[in-house]
């Protein structure tokens, strides 16, 4: 017997057969009687029709096939309507319901019984909250925004705070299942019940109004206000119990949702009043007598702090809310460092530091103070609770992700039963106090649930998971911070032997810094992967055998033997990129020479030679770039074909294993969701587990550094105080009282910094330093200085002299206590133990202007900083530089020559104000001129005025007469000590033998004022590299000037529109260097690889659904009532099901195997278009600038150039592929997603509108920060490594000076301000992450909505709606790929853009008007050169720098050419090889106008020997003969005639001996001679000389003067004099002034006119 029970009510006709049961209502024995029943049926129809349309599909089915059964069952009919029914009205809302029977509002078996009246008592906390917040959060804070506040609140944190957002956030989450079972619940009642569902309402309506309220309190710091909450928390705490209590009189139980819920709400209401109690006993603000004041965190104070997320709400904190300013202000205008302000003081590296330093330390016990501390445990001291931290929210976001595809299963699995209601016994049995209860397991079988559930879920895990990458990312920059500061303190202790012996070398301090930091940093990025995947594999395939059994195991050891194939792939993508590395780096080794040497290439015609060897060494790089292609596509390929495999593994073996059947739509789309989860962690393993085993060695070497020997114990020095950075804590009382005013300024200064001295004191003590008994060594125990015993009186100046190697500089640096010393003392007066003014011999230059660099953090005086510049001349080479004394100089900056850093480097040790000062050969890069201006000005006047004592190394001995004392050393002893005078009575030898070496020194002084001086040369290259800047300049700005025109065709678009583009045209240049075949193969293998994706999974769908009928099942219940036939034609038709079956197994089986092959395809096609593409762009980059004209060389710096080969090319090679890659394949797979949903369910596209919207405008945003941001961190990163090198470099300098304090700051400085940009590039990532993520749940949301509550639109059947969603999941984990990628490839094409810009260069004209043919053989053969009306210019733009010259050489003539700097004689010998614009007149030698001739045949035919001699590193042979052409014989012959052939036959190897870069192995004299054999190889008949001998000494010079007239006595030679005394006797001699020739006749005829320029010359030898 079936029972339907319909509420009616009660007429008058009735009456008779109302019986009293527990369900009030009528018995009607037949359902006949109740609808032909004569007072009921209109109103039964009424009631039939207001119920939902299933109930009235079921009486109405039921009644058909009631009809056709000859007994029909007894069917009770209960029937109850309210009045307003009567009246036709809707259903009346009442609180307490309006059901007849009862009476709702009874209280006679006591008020707490009536379940309407406990819920009514349930509200009343609810509104008394929002009664009093309301009016203080309206009328307080509406004004307080008037109020001027610090530039972001006053956060603080009351005790509790992030306990109480969780708690409240989990409050608002019950309030909803609340709110939804009331809702549910009503359904089964007969009239609504308000009292249901309106408590959770209102309940959530004041959680959310507490938490706003609280954090109003908070900001303001007014705990006062939140006793309101305390009283709140404790009445609805009191409500909730009775509810529950109550609940459990009337046994009500866990079975019943509302039990659960109500006993969950107790327990939270309970933990927020502990949580208000807490702030009460910590903050005393009430019941108290003397309540706590607190102010907001220090850092807030501070209002350089910008960075923000330690001090946030939790809300805030993980949405990262606070970033939006910063981001959306982005577009407006860059970001810039001071928008990024500083650190938290706990994110600094000097805290960070010190934590490490302590946990190393600690290591160290009294037993075993030797024991090299782990670097491991430290790590895991310092950092180990982050990282924890980091590991649960991990574990939490793996455990989350698990709920999609369960939900999905259960969304797909009841979405055909969920309109079906509870049943008549079900109501019965679960009404209680006159209301129905929902059992707890319906909730989860309704599908509405299932799909809030999986957002909420969704939305959890993505939070959960970006606060784990958060925190993680936060650790490894703490802890790269930390690290760095430790290797930085380590090496200023370093051992100078250490350094110098090459234990550790300069670059293996660089890796450790730039290289094995970041290792580890990125080791801690990745670790928490290293214990959460292994649980995520596990679940995943728990959760597969749950589905599909058995078969599950196969698809997943598919993915689990197929990881190993990664890892091996992974090690193999790390070697091909180490060799590649070395490639580059040899390529990039010869394109530096090239470019440097680039002058004389094009002279001699043999840029194509080295083109040739640069494009060998692209092929080597190239090679092993295609095989970083293959594997990095190989990598891609198992990434995408995994899934598919192991989804065919598992259906095949389902198939035939559960003999020809397929899993249903809930668990195959279930088991697909798994399978994309599991795939990333096994994916992200390898990766991993590389990361590891990189770090390992990183600690190895890490460890090796620290523990290497540090320099002595010199406290003898600096007066007994410590020199740490720990100092910051020992002296200051922990790191708390580090002064917050500066913070990053803490007071190393107060005790690092040596006292400035006030005034000094009477010279009483006669001796500054005293060494007795002194025995120095490098460190390898055997002394180099041995013996010592010396004194140093004050204010005086001693000179020390010797041979070279004898010890000299060795003596200093013993002194400084920089070698070991082996036996004996150094003393040092008191006063002057504190620093040392010191110039090295090597000068050593930091990176910063010229004033810093005098200065070296003194304070500025400008009286004594002038008086400092003159002394050391500085002042002519200061005014040349472009911004004066602010110029930036040292590494990045401009390069100066040696003499110019050598007067630098000793301004800065007379400027210190300091007793002594230790000058180390200061004259050795000087000229004649120079030293002597030094010598009297700085040595004498300058700091012997002052009575500073001055230590002078030195090999002029002509100063000797100057020394107060004299050290002689030999042989690392001390030879003789003394003044001039004792040595000269008691070492005669000694003494005659200074005197012929000063004889020796005087000659050599009047050759050098015979010659223009060498600082004038310096000066006029210094001139030229600013002139030709200043031009380069001016060209930039207008090339910009006119890509802005060219952009902004509309005149309308704004700086924010500019920055926003995507540089479509650059992204299109570079595809189509790539070819237009491979970009046509990516293109159509990606659109069909996703499409064959799609296709896989819709058959998947279709085939699940058909064989288990949901098809049918869909329709009806969808409401196509009538259409039932549907299901049976499916099956009915005769088919055999199972050969349909095995058909669709077979079209599955064939797309996948489609599919994989495709990834294949695709993953090729990307790697191998971006390296046809790097191939061409350096190619074309190559030939463009070796054949540009030489004045691109002048006016664009070469640093400029190398990045487009280093930098750029690098970008090209390697990181543009994968970024197009992961691009456009996450891009095609949310646009397929999105397709596959809205063909499902059409209505998804009324939600897709403002989500496309919400996402472009994220998008927009994100990119303009992001790139700023990445600009931001890459810019910081230079200076940091830089200053690492440099302190490196002047190690010895730093430790005189007693300055490691300020360069420890310094380093401080840079790291913070470094890892400040890295911290917000990696917040602004998460930014994005957690709003795209959030896009994705909430289209997940919109998906399950549109197939649950539409589900008449379309065509979503089980199988389907289980596509879609699984889809939907797929675009959460792509979406903010999309737009990481956009934002890296944007910034990626820069390195295009740079490139295009310079293929636009225009190349010289090689051709030439006549063909190569026609030129005769052994032209030129007489070397007649006839000059007509000739103007010359570097560019259009500028002026002429020769104004029509007219001359004549005869063949064989020897000519001179002179004329002050400027006057344009070095252009007159580029123009006789085309080099510059003759744009009027010409040149003609032999008769053959030479602008006619191609430029490789001109230039072949003449030689030429520049004033800088260049050589390239190879053979001697290569440098002498690169095209192979000459015999040994002619090569011999051409050094014996450069006066080399001695000391080449003494080198291993003869003609084959190495040649280092630069030709660094020889002397510049040296160097010079070879530029000369090198122009005696080629016998051509015209020698032009352009300043040859500027570098090789008299001697040498006037045998090559000899040798020059003899061997070229047949010969056209032009001289381009640098000392006029070497054209004396020329036949005929050409004087320019300013580009005009003024003067031409034989040297003795010019002389003889007093007037003329020439004798004028030669008289003030300039």
């Amino acid at each position: 017997m079936s029972c339907v029970c319909i509420s009616c009510p009660p007429c008058l006709q009735c009456k008779p057969q109302y019986n009293k049961t527990s369900h009030s209502g009528i018995k009607i024995r037949d359902i006949g009687d109740a609808l032909t029943h004569s007072a009921c049926p209109q109103k039964l129809r009424q009631r039939l029709d207001i119920r939902n349309e299933t109930l009235s599909l079921r009486i109405f089915t039921f009644l058909r096939v009631s009809k056709d059964q000859t007994k029909a069952p007894l069917v009770t009919l209960t029937a109850n309507c309210s009045k307003t029914m009567q009246s036709g009205g809707g259903m009346a809302l009442s609180f307490c319901g309006d059901d007849q029977d009862i009476n709702s509002y009874s209280v006679k078996d006591g008020m707490l019984n009536n379940g309407c009246f406990v819920d009514a008592l349930n509200l009343v906390p609810h509104v008394f909250l929002l009664f009093i917040t309301f009016p203080i959060l309206f009328i307080g804070w509406g004004s307080q925004s008037s109020k001027v506040q610090i530039h972001h609140n006053t956060w603080l944190h009351f005790p509790g705070h992030n306990m109480r957002w969780i708690l409240t956030f989990s409050l608002l989450f019950v309030h909803v299942c609340e709110f939804a079972e009331g809702i549910v619940s009503n359904k089964g009642m007969s009239t609504n019940h308000l009292h249901l569902f309106m408590p959770a309402f209102m309940g959530f309506i004041a959680a959310t109004t507490s938490v706003v309220y609280y954090h109003n309190i908070e900001t303001s710091n007014f705990p006062k206000l939140l006793l309101v909450l305390f009283i709140y928390w404790v009445l609805a705490f009191i409500t909730k119990s009775i509810k529950l209590w109550k609940f459990a009189e009337h046994y009500v139980g866990p079975q019943h949702l509302r039990f659960c819920i109500t006993a969950l709400l107790v327990v939270l209401y309970g933990l927020l009043m502990g949580v208000e109690i807490n702030v009460i006993r910590v903050r005393k603000y009430v019941f108290f007598a003397n309540p706590q004041k607190v102010k907001p965190p220090e850092d807030l104070q501070d209002l350089g702090v910008r960075f923000l997320q330690p001090f946030v709400n939790l809300l805030s904190k993980s949405t990262y809310w606070w970033m939006n300013p910063l981001i959306m202000g982005a577009h407006k205008r860059p970001i810039e460092l001071k928008k990024i302000g500083k650190l938290p003081i706990a994110m600094r590296a000097l805290t960070n530091y010190l934590q490490l330093k302590d946990a190393y330390e600690d290591q160290r016990t009294a037993e075993d103070p030797n024991r090299a501390p782990s670097i491991w445990r430290s790590m895991y001291r310092a950092f180990g609770r982050p990282i924890l931290l980091s590991s649960t929210f991990r574990y939490l976001a793996d455990l989350l992700g698990f709920a999609g595809p369960l939900c999905i299963s259960g969304i797909v699995k009841y979405l055909n039963n969920s309109s079906v209601g509870p049943t008549a016994k079900e109501i019965e049995a679960n009404t209680h106090l006159g209301v129905y209860f929902m059992p707890s397991i319906e909730l989860l079988k309704d599908t509405s649930v299932l799909a809030v559930l999986l957002f909420l879920a969704l939305i959890l895990q993505r939070t959960f998971l970006q606060a784990s990458y958060y925190v993680t990312i936060e650790t490894g920059i703490n802890l790269r911070g930390a690290l760095l500061a430790m290797i930085y303190n380590k090496m200023l202790r370093l051992s100078t032997s250490n350094m110098s012996m090459g234990e550790m070398t300069l670059g293996q301090i660089n890796n450790l810094v730039a290289i094995e930091t970041n290792q580890l940093m990125w080791f801690l990025f990745l670790c928490p992967n290293l214990w959460a995947m292994p649980v995520q594999i596990v679940m995943g395939v728990i959760l597969l055998y749950y589905l599909l059994g058995c078969s599950a195991l196969v698809g997943a050891s598919v993915i689990v033997l197929l990881a190993p194939v990664q890892y091996l792939i992974a090690t193999k993508l790390a070697d091909t990129q180490k060799s590649s590395l070395e490639h580059s780096t040899e390529r990039l080794k010869k394109t530096t020479e090239i470019l440097k040497g680039i002058k004389l290439l094009k002279l001699y015609a043999w840029e194509n030679i080295f083109c040739g060897s640069v494009e060998d060494t692209r092929g080597k790089e190239l090679t092993s770039l295609k095989n970083f292609a293959f594997y990095t596509s190989m990598s891609i390929f198992m990434n995408a074909a995994i899934p598919i495999a192991a989804v065919l593994a598992t259906f095949v073996t389902y198939y035939f294993w559960t003999g020809n059947t397929v899993p249903a739509p809930a668990e195959a789309f279930a088991a697909l969701a798994l399978f994309h989860i599991l795939v990333t962690p096994l994916f992200l393993l390898s990766t991993v587990v590389r990361f590891a085993v990189k770090a390992l060695f990183s600690v190895q070497k890490l460890g090796e550094f620290l523990q290497s020997d540090e320099i002595g114990d010199d406290s003898w020095r600096n007066g007994d105080m410590p020199v740490s950075m720990e100092a910051g804590k020992k002296h200051m009382g922990g790191t708390k009282a580090i002064n917050r005013k500066q913070p990053m300024r803490y007071q190393m200064d107060n005790y690092e910094q040596p006292t400035r001295r006030q005034m000094r004191p009477s010279e009483t003590e006669d001796v500054a330093v005293k060494v007795s008994n002194g025995f120095f060594s490098w460190g390898s125990n055997l002394s180099t200085l041995s013996d010592i015993n010396i004194r140093i009186p004050t204010g005086q100046l001693t000179m020390i002299v010797g041979q070279v190697g004898c010890g000299k500089s060795s003596l200093l640096l013993a002194m400084l206590g920089e070698m070991q010393n082996i036996d004996g003392r150094v003393f040092w007066s008191n006063k002057n133990r504190y620093s040392v003014a010191y110039a090295t011999q090597k000068s050593w230059l930091l990176n910063a202007t010229v004033e810093e660099n005098i200065t070296f953090g003194s304070p500025f005086n400008k009286q004594r900083y002038k008086a400092v510049i003159d002394a050391c001349s500085l002042q002519p080479d200061i005014d040349l530089l472009p911004f004066g004394d602010q110029t930036e100089i040292g590494e990045r900056g401009i390069n100066l020559s040696g003499g110019q850093r050598q007067r630098i480097c000793v301004a800065r040790a007379l400027y210190q104000n300091t007793n002594i000062v230790f000058l180390d050969d200061p004259f050795s890069a000087l000229d004649i001129h120079l030293s002597d201006h030094l010598m009297q000005e700085g040595i004498l006047k300058f700091l012997q005025d002052d009575k500073r004592t001055v230590v002078l190394v030195t090999h002029k001995l002509q100063y000797l007469i100057h020394a107060d004392w004299i050290i002689a050393m030999k042989d690392g002893s001390v030879l003789r000590e003394g003044t001039l005078k004792d040595i000269q009575t008691h070492d005669i030898e000694l003494y005659e033998h200074w005197k012929t070496l000063m004889n020796r020194q005087d000659h050599g002084l009047e050759k050098d004022i015979q010659q223009d001086s060498q600082t004038t040369l310096e000066r006029k290259t210094l001139r030229r590299a600013f002139y030709s800047r200043e031009a380069k300049n001016q060209m930039d700005d207008e090339d910009e000037e006119e890509e802005e025109e060219e952009e902004d065709d509309d005149n309308m678009s704004t700086t924010t529109n500019r920055r926003s583009k995507i540089p479509w045209r650059v992204c299109w240049c570079y595809m189509s260097s790539g070819g237009f075949f491979m970009v046509f193969l990516m293109v159509s293998s990606k659109l069909l690889k996703h499409s064959v994706i799609v296709a896989i999974d819709y058959w998947l769908a279709i085939w699940t659904s058909k064989t288990n009928g949901t098809i049918g099942n869909g329709t009806i219940g969808n409401g196509t009532f009538g259409n039932e036939t549907f299901g049976n034609e499916t099956f009915g038709n005769g088919t055999d099901p199972a050969k349909d079956d095995y058909h669709y197994l077979l079209v599955f089986t064939t797309l996948c195997a489609a599919g994989i092959t495709l990834c294949l395809i695709t993953s090729l096609t990307v790697e191998f278009l971006g390296l046809s593409a790097a191939t061409n762009l350096h190619h074309n980059l190559l030939n463009k600038i070796i054949h540009a004209p030489i004045r691109f060389f002048d006016i664009t710096p070469l640093g400029q150039i190398l990045n487009r080969f280093s930098a750029d090319t690098n970008i090209i090679d390697q990181h543009i592929p994968p970024t197009l890659e992961s691009l456009t394949r996450s891009t095609l797979l949310c646009l397929s997603a999105i397709g596959v949903i809205s063909s499902i369910t059409p209505a998804f596209l009324i939600a897709l509108v403002p989500l496309a919207v919400a996402f472009y405008f994220i998008q927009k945003y994100f990119r303009v920060a992001s790139k700023d941001l990445q600009d931001l961190d890459d810019s910081t990163q230079l200076p940091l490594l830089c200053h690492f090198s440099e302190t490196a470099e002047g190690l010895t300098t730093i430790r005189a000076f007693r300055h490691e304090a300020r360069f420890k700051q310094r380093m401080l400085e840079l790291t913070d301000t470094n890892n400040t940009a890295y911290l917000f590039l990696s917040a602004a990532n998460r930014w994005l992450e957690v709003r795209t993520d959030y896009l994705g749940a909430v289209i997940v949301l919109a998906a399950a909505g549109a197939s649950i509550w539409f589900p008449s639109i379309g065509l979503a059947s089980g199988g389907l709606v289980g596509l879609g969603l699984t889809y939907a999941l797929t675009v959460t984990n792509y979406l903010n790929w999309v737009v990481r990628n956009l934002a890296d490839l944007e910034v990626q094409m820069a390195a295009v853009k740079k490139v295009n810009s310079f293929l636009g260069t225009e190349s010289e004209n090689y051709e030439g008007t006549m063909d190569a043919s026609q030129v005769p053989e052994n032209w030129p053969q007489d070397g007649e050169i006839k000059i007509q009306d000739l103007c010359v210019r570097y560019d259009p733009m500028l002026k002429p720098v020769l104004k029509h010259v007219n001359m004549y050489i005869e063949p064989g003539q020897k000519v001179g050419i002179c004329g002050r700097t400027g006057s344009g004689k070095s252009s007159l010998s580029l123009a006789f090889f085309n080099m510059v614009d003759m744009f009027e007149g010409k040149i003609v030698i032999d008769g053959i106008d030479i602008c006619k001739l191609p430029l490789q045949t001109l230039r072949s035919r003449l030689s030429i020997i520049l004033q800088d001699p260049v050589l390239f590193s190879g053979s001697i042979r290569f440098n002498l003969d690169p095209e192979r052409t000459c015999t040994d014989d002619r090569l011999w012959e051409a050094l014996e005639i450069a006066q080399l052939k001695n000391m080449v036959k003494a080198l291993p190897g003869g003609l084959d001996a190495v040649v280092n870069e630069g030709g660094e192995n020889f002397s510049v004299g040296q160097r010079q001679l070879f530029c000369l054999a090198r122009a005696f190889v080629r016998k051509s008949s015209i020698l032009i000389m352009d300043e040859a001998t500027a570098s090789i000494d008299m001697a040498t010079e006037n045998i090559l003067q000899k040798v020059v007239m003899t061997a070229f006595a047949d010969r056209t030679v032009v001289t381009i004099a640098h000392r006029v005394a070497s054209i004396l006797n020329a036949e005929q001699v050409l004087v320019f002034s300013s580009g005009i020739l003024v003067e031409k006749d034989s040297g003795p005829n010019l002389l003889a006119q007093e007037d003329s320029l020439f004798s004028v010359l030669v008289r003030t030898h300039k």
